[in-house]
């Protein structure tokens, strides 16, 4: 594992479509069959921040959008260029390839999913010099984790470890919850969370798994080098062997009347707190 400070993902694929970077979306769309493709949920992304975060990502394999005149304004005034063929479309003809409850904002991407990565993938991102981790074990809501995923961009961390089984897909569903951090952030998925944890121990992380039952509080940890923040799932929280893995177990003071917060939420307040501390560490 490295820690040059370059964008998160390490390894560019060659982009799809046409070769000319200079037209931008909604300028010259093409006009293509109606429902050329289905809209398969492990294929698409809609919504205006994960098409323009998809647009700008060189490991995404882009294929086809489909936008709103609207929609392709907004895209093209945010800076993003299409390269691959675009289909205008009204609001509702999106929605009758998405369903009525997706709020696609008038765009959907057509694309494969991202490429699988591991630990050694990660660059730290610019601006920073230690590798910074979440690690989810067995969350499974969509949500969630797209809001984990937010956090994390937000906070410049390297990626999120999450376990192969019982955690979700990359969808479309995801994409949006994320706001276009499924691109910027890299999910690793690993067989045995242990084991992974093992080997990030090994590699000088401190692991620190948040604990409700634990003694001591979150800002009495050191997270002056490389760490990764271990979150359970909801009502479960860590499992015993990822708990008896990290190196250190923290809790989230809660003085209010619920007990706990939300796994995205406590991930978001987790996060300041190891970036201030980090922070005063290196002063």
């Amino acid at each position: 594992m490295t820690s040059s400070p370059r964008p998160p993902h390490a390894r560019p694929r060659p982009k799809s479509g046409t070769s000319d970077r200079r037209g931008r979306p909604g300028k010259q769309p093409a006009r293509g069959p109606r429902r050329a493709f289905p809209a398969d949920d492990d294929h698409v992304i809609y919504g205006l921040h994960p098409v323009a975060s998809a647009f700008a990502n060189p490991n995404r394999l882009r294929h086809r959008l489909v936008a709103t005149a609207n929609a392709l304004r907004r895209l093209s005034e945010s800076g993003t260029e299409s390269d691959v063929p675009v289909e205008e479309m009204t609001s509702n003809a999106i929605s009758r390839l998405v369903g009525p409850d997706a709020v696609h904002q008038g765009c959907l991407l057509y694309c494969d999913p991202l490429p699988d990565y591991t630990l050694s993938d990660l660059q730290a991102p610019e601006g920073t010099s230690d590798l910074r981790l979440l690690v989810l074990d067995q969350v499974t809501d969509p949500h969630n984790v797209g809001a984990v995923l937010r956090s994390a961009a937000a906070f410049a961390m390297a990626g999120i470890v999450v376990t192969a089984r019982h955690s979700p897909r990359e969808t479309a569903v995801l994409a949006k919850s994320a706001a276009g951090a499924l691109d910027v952030v890299p999910l690793i998925r690993v067989r045995n969370l242990a084991s992974a944890l093992e080997d990030l121990n090994a590699a000088g992380y401190r692991t620190v798994g948040l604990d409700a039952n634990t003694d001591r509080p979150i800002e009495e940890v050191d997270f002056g080098g490389p760490y990764a923040l271990v979150l359970g799932a909801e009502g479960k929280g860590l499992r015993q062997k990822t708990a008896a893995t990290c190196t250190d177990l923290a809790r989230i003071d809660m003085p209010g009347r619920m007990p706990s917060l939300n796994v995205s939420n406590a991930a978001a307040l987790a996060l300041y707190i190891a970036d201030r501390t980090s922070r005063g560490s290196s002063n």
